[in-house]
């Protein structure tokens, strides 16, 4: 995947519509170059091509072409290095991948070496990255440290240990974390190293618009700082927030004071306490309504006006269970003489009993 790629939506144009002086390079992990094409090459996302640098020429991948590139270069007020205009030379030909490879092989033991040219040096700072020029001429050392550091000792050993030029680059946490890579507790990249050309700053206040939890391990990125994520969906909670009623209102009620715990913003849901609960309370401890249900006991609160409970504005009665005409009956519709079932049961019981066939075969014998 290409890291901070991004979708031209102008490559459907007809050739010659979307046509503009510089294109996008990227170069190791989220650094990035605009150039001119001079020759007219026809370049499209993904080709190495190689680059003008000072010194020599460097290898870099086409991320994005045309009209596009203008938007991108003032979105993020980009600038010429010692405001010269670079430009490409020509697409990357086999021996200057070959070159390219062998010069991204040396930074990781250049890397280690410079950390303990640096610790020997005595230097309050932590080399995270070497990123090697496609030539070998120069090389870029990241670096992260809290103060400023005096790195000119540094410069001139590191100059006598690898023969190349030095250039020192301080990054911060975020940059570093962007630079490494990794996958973040949501299971994907990292948006620092996938797709995020720029950081701004997170703040613990936008934790709180969203009622996150105030755990530092929670909302702390790999790299130590707050999550970038954080600030994505903090306008649309700021927006939201501004139409549920206030948490220092209370509601009061004939069941009590309900105080504000939590609430489902986007949902548009608050859950209210009971406040000083007590054995003779009735009502619930804790109960869930909507923004404009509290709206409108905080109105008749306002009023005067007090409801039974922040559900309902009367007390209700128990409900009765809707029944059929068969129970409005009588229960003892069956005992009845009035030619119930149960009558003639008991009838054809005594007359089929042998003291009656008995008194019945008298009558008849009599006559």
């Amino acid at each position: 995947m290409i890291k901070l790629n991004s979708y031209d939506y102008f490559s459907h144009l007809p050739k010659g519509a979307n046509e503009y002086e510089f294109t996008e390079v990227q170069f190791k992990n989220t650094r990035k170059g605009y150039y001119t094409n001079p020759l007219g090459l026809e370049l499209h996302q993904g080709d190495m091509v190689a680059v003008e640098s000072s010194p020599g020429h460097d290898i870099g991948m086409v991320t994005l072409t045309g009209k596009l590139v203008a938007l991108q270069m003032k979105k993020i007020r980009y600038r010429h290095p010692g405001g010269e205009i670079r430009q490409i030379y020509r697409l990357a030909k086999e021996s200057d991948m070959e070159k390219y490879h062998q010069t991204k092989a040396l930074e990781h033991s250049t890397m280690i070496r410079s950390r303990e040219i640096a610790k020997d040096l005595g230097l309050d700072m932590k080399i995270g990255d070497v990123e090697y020029q496609a030539d070998g001429l120069k090389a870029i050392f990241y670096y992260i440290s809290d103060d400023r550091v005096d790195f000119r000792t540094l410069i001139k050993k590191l100059a006598e240990e690898f023969h190349i030029r030095i250039e020192m680059k301080q990054i911060g946490a975020r940059q570093e974390a962007g630079r490494i890579g990794g996958i973040g507790p949501c299971g994907r990249e990292l948006c620092c190293s996938q797709w995020m050309p720029s950081f701004l700053s997170v703040g613990t206040n936008a934790a709180r618009i969203q009622d996150l939890s105030m755990n530092p391990l929670k909302l702390a990125g790999q790299c130590g700082k707050l999550k970038c994520c954080i600030n994505f969906e903090t306008d649309v909670y700021a927006e939201a927030q501004k139409k549920m009623p206030s948490r220092e209102v209370r509601l009061r009620t004939q069941l009590g004071m309900y105080k504000y715990f939590k609430a489902d913003i986007l949902a548009k849901n608050i859950t209210y306490a009971i406040d000083n609960r007590n054995e003779r309370q009735e009502g619930p401890a804790y109960v869930t309504i909507s923004a404009d249900r509290a709206f409108r006991v905080i109105r008749m609160n306002k009023e005067g006006e007090i409801p039974f409970s922040p559900e309902h504005d009367a007390k209700k009665g128990k409900e009765e269970k809707p029944s059929k005409d068969i129970l409005n009956e009588s229960i003892s519709r069956f005992d009845s003489g009035e030619g119930g079932t149960g009558e003639k049961k008991r009838r054809s019981r005594s007359k089929s009993s042998p003291r009656r066939r008995k008194e019945a075969k008298a009558d008849r014998v009599a006559d």
